[in-house]
């Protein structure tokens, strides 16, 4: 696999966004290494879809809170491919939690995963990647709405904000941009769950487009940000959500 011309990174690659991003990246020519957590057949069905189309992937399991599992991840990717050229950080939980006590482990969990796992893949990739490299992370539209009971996500997906602006500062003189995409609604598994059709029509009118996102609506804005045009955008969070915010 090795002497791949653009190589990526993708954490939680195995379904939803974070699939269509992995697929997307292989449609531009980027060898692509598709992290995942817990489900190996999702995983390599992704991989195996890049590869019936004649692009190369590879599947590694780890859990971005865990500082071996991260380092894992970014030793078996430059095993395999040669080099490291792009990182998407996309992992993420997402827990309907209002402020109570009773909420606390919720917000624990999100912050594990959301803001300890963002900051070890931030923080391997500031320390791998070279001249021109590219790390995107995922944030979300909501923080705009200040929408009752996402207090916790929301609180995760600012410090993942704040954590993009500072690592971009922090690899001055580098030739590294670092980004965050923001997503409105996007129809996915984890959007549906739990909710009712008037609550998922409700959601899809809040934005000026008057429809959900699609996955592939953020693959594209990835694309572009890890693309040649997109290399004089720097420490920027890009709302991809139709108007909704």
């Amino acid at each position: 696999m090795k002497n791949t011309s653009k190589t990526a990174i993708v954490t939680g690659a195995s379904r939803g966004i974070g699939k269509d991003i992995a697929l997307r990246l292989a449609a531009d020519g980027f060898a692509v290494a598709i992290g995942y957590a817990g489900n190996q057949a999702q995983a390599d069905a992704v991989a195996a879809e890049i590869q019936d189309n004649g692009g190369t992937a590879i599947t590694i399991k780890g859990n971005v809170a865990n500082v071996d599992d991260v380092s894992k991840l970014f030793s078996s990717a430059e095993k395999a491919f040669g080099r490291l050229d792009v990182v998407v950080s996309n992992a993420g939980i997402m827990n309907f939690a209002p402020i109570k006590t009773d909420n606390v482990e919720k917000l624990d969990q999100m912050l594990t995963t959301n803001v300890r796992g963002m900051f070890l893949v931030l923080a391997k990739a500031a320390e791998i990647l070279g001249d021109g490299g590219r790390i995107v992370a995922l944030s979300t539209s909501v923080i705009a709405k200040a929408t009752p009971g996402y207090g916790p996500y929301i609180a995760s997906k600012s410090a993942v904000e704040g954590l993009v602006h500072v690592l971009a500062n922090e690899l001055r003189g580098r030739n590294i941009t670092v980004n965050a995409v923001a997503p409105g609604p996007v129809a996915t598994e984890l959007f549906f769950n739990g909710k009712t059709e008037e609550q998922i029509a409700m959601l899809a009118k809040m934005s000026p487009m008057e429809r959900l996102g699609t996955p592939l609506d953020v693959a594209n804005a990835v694309s572009f940000l890890v693309g040649k045009d997109g290399g004089w955008v720097n420490s920027q969070v890009v709302r991809v959500n139709g108007g909704f915010a």
